[in-house]
């Protein structure tokens, strides 16, 4: 943890170890969680985004060029469409907030606990959202005319996607509650100040 880049000193009087924070390294840790949270989020809103908009134009343009009448494809192409809409204006969201911290360390991590949070929120939403696609493929292929076993396949297939992302949501979380120790220690310890 953090508070592990201590620095020692010696009582003159009694010869026994003080121990004091070293706000400087401290401080510098918090901005390189602050940083990492918002490339994390960043990236994350990025790649959703165009994720969807690239396999939304996929789906739509190959269900048209087959001219097929698969409502569930098309419903699928529409539903990724909206998501990227929605991630697009959070990030927008997201940025616009971004100015109303201040310099100090506590609001340094603040803010990284904000992007935190937000990215927690993300995950969880990506992850729910493999149920309605997973839907979507899974009635398009019986509508089809597939076997009911590629059906069963898929959905299997979309269980697995949908533990890895459980996964990856708890590693987010992790990382949240991590930085709100360390928030919880610094106000506990009345360390509310710019170190500079």
């Amino acid at each position: 943890m953090e508070f592990d880049e201590m620095k020692k000193i010696w009582d003159s009087q009694n010869n026994e170890p003080l121990y004091v924070i070293n706000e400087k390294a401290l401080h510098n840790r918090i901005l390189s969680k602050k940083k990492r949270a918002g490339h994390v989020a960043n990236f994350s809103e990025l790649l959703t985004i165009f994720v969807n908009i690239g396999a939304g134009l996929f789906v739509l343009g190959a269900t048209l060029y087959t001219k097929n009448t698969n409502i569930p494809m098309y419903l699928m192409a529409a539903w990724m469409f909206i998501t990227a809409l929605y991630i697009l204006v959070m990030r927008s969201r997201r940025i616009k907030g971004e100015h109303g911290f201040e310099r100090s360390m506590l609001d340094d991590l603040n803010h990284a606990i904000s992007n935190a949070t937000y990215q927690v929120r993300l995950s969880q939403l990506m992850r729910w959202n493999i149920l309605p696609i997973a839907i979507f493929i899974f009635f398009s292929f019986l509508e089809s005319g597939k076997p009911a076993w590629i059906a069963t396949l898929i959905l299997i297939f979309f269980a697995l996607i949908y533990y890895a992302a459980g996964w990856e949501h708890r590693i987010y979380k992790a990382r949240k509650r991590e930085l709100e120790v360390l928030q919880k220690k610094l106000k506990d310890d009345g360390m509310h100040s710019d170190p500079s």
